[in-house]
């Protein structure tokens, strides 16, 4: 598969690679009532006491658990916020009996051999698990369904606005921040595209894999351009990258399902 890398939206680069692979390595206000200070207290605590106790905490959050599964893997796995991969869509298999939405990959088996490695990103276990020959291992953390770690941040003055029709301050606060994090993720996003391509030039295909994982995965939810498409530009380039990758490793099941993802992120740029 001949591979050609390029991003006309961030940077025009095209360069090709030919040589085959080199041998891989192991490597986030309560109403008072009326009457005294005394009895204000009493219904303060009441009521506290009643929301917890309809709100319990279950018991399983942040234990673990282990399966040992064979490919293709059926479930889907998005990048949090803190950078690692959690279980986003659980498909109706009983081997899959144990995974709930949300919960995190902490340990995968290597791509090769009896090693487990700590899921350090969600790039690096993307590339464990489609490299994998034979079961995939992991270890995976509860979380209850708590998919807080793929918001941004919402202070209660902003809910307090927006639930009371009300924009101010608070709202127009949170608007700038999210506007600046997004600015910041897409300009450490482009750095890591950069510096995957840079090792796919020194044909270091297995470090430029894991990064270009990683970049996939920082695609922002609900995105929408200026010219109305779904996805970023850099996804799709970063798609095809990931595609050219797996072929130089000689990992073609995965090549192919990663250059579909492209053609379905609408790259056609091809050499």
């Amino acid at each position: 598969m001949a591979c050609t890398i390029t991003m006309s939206s961030v940077t025009a680069v095209r360069a090709q690679a030919t040589a085959s692979a080199p041998a891989r390595k192991s490597f986030n206000g309560v109403a008072i009532a009326k009457g005294s200070f005394k009895n204000q207290r009493l219904v303060v605590s009441r009521r506290v006491a009643t929301q917890a106790a309809a709100a319990p905490v279950d018991p399983k959050v942040d234990t673990t658990y282990e399966v040992e599964l064979t490919k293709p893997i059926k479930a889907k796995f998005a990048r949090g916020n803190d950078g690692g991969a959690y279980v986003v869509q659980v498909p109706n298999d009983p081997l899959y009996a144990d995974f709930e939405i949300a919960d995190k990959i902490v340990e995968i088996s290597a791509s090769f051999g009896p090693d487990v490695w700590k899921a350090e990103n969600y790039g690096q276990v993307m590339y464990a698990m489609k490299t994998r020959s034979g079961g995939v291992y992991m270890k995976l953390m509860k979380r209850g369904g708590d998919m807080s770690i793929f918001e941004m941040e919402v202070k209660d003055q902003f809910k307090s606005e927006r639930n009371g029709g009300n924009y101010g301050a608070g709202t127009k606060e949170v608007q700038a921040k999210n506007y600046q994090t997004k600015k910041e993720l897409e300009k450490e996003r482009t750095a890591m595209f950069n510096e995957a391509m840079a090792m796919f030039k020194d044909k270091k295909y297995d470090q430029s894999l894991v990064i270009f994982e990683n970049v996939v995965g920082l695609e922002p939810a609900k995105y929408m351009g200026d010219n109305f498409s779904a996805v970023t530009d850099i996804l799709k380039v970063a798609q095809y990258n990931v595609a050219c990758c797996y072929s130089k490793i000689n990992e073609m099941d995965a090549g192919l399902e990663a250059l579909e993802a492209s053609l379905l992120a609408g790259f056609d740029d091809y050499p």
